[in-house]
């Protein structure tokens, strides 16, 4: 063979030495991290921080470090660890500095209640440099599993049951200690009878309280179906009183009280709950994560996080969140899930636009639908549901509603499958809630970095 081949000297490769100013590029994703965290107010964190002690880690470092690795898809702090060490964009953003997963996972974890003023810092510093318009807003959601097992889950029905054989074994425990204490019967080596007591007494608490909250949830429940079934039940009435006959179609069932045998408590994340999965037909534990996306630069300027299976308890505290110092939205976006006249009147009164889908897109187009034609004008007595069907069919309606599909939800699609945040690393809603916020705030950092890439800002 007369071909000639360079071949890698691997004796020689351990001591190559590589600058980190070549290896990352002026526009690189951790340059940009690192400049962005330098221009936030941190001095709410600082005031955290106690005047004794030993020499600390700069919160810059480690905020840095969190973000660029929410960014790149590593949420695991043992894996943040790991790429300080192996990574050039990690070692880039560490300065050098290898914190241990514990110091990173802890200072995640402390500060999550001031990640919502970062949040809204640099969304505030994405809008003074032009790439951020609030406008209208679209809102969506998400079921985010939780860090919790469904095995360490009980559901009513089971839980009932548990209750009624641990009794039966405390109260047998009981006869055969006075048994024992009268010599009938011998006990087995190494059974305490007391200890024995305590384990069952201890797991009937644990019952207890699960079946308290249980409880309580369905009572909640039921109060929000209660409300949506008189809703349907008015607006049924309202229409055979128009028509001047009998209620058409079936009627509406009404809400059952209490908690059904189905209804679960998980031990490991009280806080989540079972809800269907969107991929698939199955159940677990999830959160509802809420986001709200500006129509026209894909930024995210609200966030929210709740444990209800259903969205229309969700779009209030979404909009709640939206930060004032941004200004004011002129409209919001929302699919049928939203729908209700409680959630219109909540938009008006925030002196926002709704447009909320009153049913399903349907398939298939009547010809008046296809040639535009707008649909009688609703009176002024009509219903919540039928004057916002016209404003749908409306030309700004139209335009405004069908740019959701194409911003909030690709924003989700993102989080999801090219970050591949899928489940969150903290347990309870406050801690998740603080996590969604992080996430949120990580993909605004990439959605900012792309863009002046794109406009050469950077």
């Amino acid at each position: 063979m007369t071909r000639k081949f360079t071949k890698p000297d691997y004796t020689a490769t351990p001591n190559i030495q590589i600058s980190l100013g070549e290896a990352i590029p002026a526009n690189h994703l951790a340059r940009f991290v690192v400049d962005m965290v330098a221009q936030l107010d941190l001095s709410a964190i600082y005031k955290r921080y106690g005047v004794r002690g030993g020499e600390a880690i700069a919160p810059e470092a480690l905020l840095a470090l969190i973000f660029y690795g929410y960014c790149t898809g590593r949420f695991s702090s043992r894996k943040i660890e790991r790429a300080t060490y192996e990574d050039l964009g990690f070692r880039f953003v560490a300065g050098g500095l290898h914190p241990d997963h514990d110091t990173i996972a802890n200072f995640r974890k402390t500060f999550l209640p001031e990640l919502e003023g970062l949040f809204v810092q640099i969304l505030l510093l994405a809008q003074l440099s032009g790439v951020l318009k609030v406008g209208n807003l679209s809102l969506d959601g998400s079921k985010i599993h939780a860090d919790a097992s469904k095995s360490k889950a009980v559901s009513y029905g089971r839980l009932k049951e548990l209750e009624t054989t641990l009794r039966e074994e405390v109260a047998r425990l009981f006869e055969m200690g006075e048994q024992a204490d009268q010599g009938d019967v011998e006990l087995p080596e190494g059974l305490v009878i007391q200890d024995e007591i305590s384990f069952r007494r201890e797991r009937l608490e644990n019952l207890a309280t699960a079946k308290a909250i249980l409880d309580a949830r369905a009572k909640e429940r039921y109060e929000a179906e209660k409300a949506e079934y008189d809703a349907k039940l008015k607006e049924r009435e309202a229409k055979a009183r128009k028509r001047h006959q009998k209620p058409r179609g079936k009627e509406p069932k009404p809400p059952e009280e209490g908690p059904s045998d189905n209804d679960q408590y998980n031990f490991t994340d009280p806080d989540s709950r079972i809800m269907k999965n969107s991929t698939n037909n199955g159940y677990d534990q999830h959160y509802n994560a809420q986001v709200a996306v500006t129509q026209n630069s894909m930024f995210i300027v609200a966030t929210s996080l709740s444990n209800h299976p259903n969205d229309k308890q969700e779009a209030e505290p979404t909009l709640d969140a939206f930060p004032a110092e941004l200004g004011q939205p002129d409209g919001v976006a929302m699919d049928n899930g939203y729908f209700s006249a409680n959630n219109i009147k909540a938009t008006e009164e925030r002196g926002i636009e709704p447009y909320i889908a009153t049913g399903r897109e349907a398939h298939y187009k009547r010809v008046e639908d296809l040639l535009g034609n707008l649909p009688d004008k609703p009176a002024a007595d009509a219903s919540p549901k039928e004057k916002m069907a016209y404003k749908l069919a409306t030309d700004i309606g139209k335009e405004i509603y069908r740019l959701r599909k194409c911003t909030v939800e690709p924003v989700i699609g993102i989080i999801k499958e090219i970050l591949g945040f899928r489940q969150f690393s903290l347990r309870g809603l406050k801690n998740a809630a603080g996590e969604w916020c992080l996430v949120c705030l990580a993909f605004n950092l990439k959605r900012m970095h792309s863009i002046w890439l794109s406009q050469e800002l950077y």
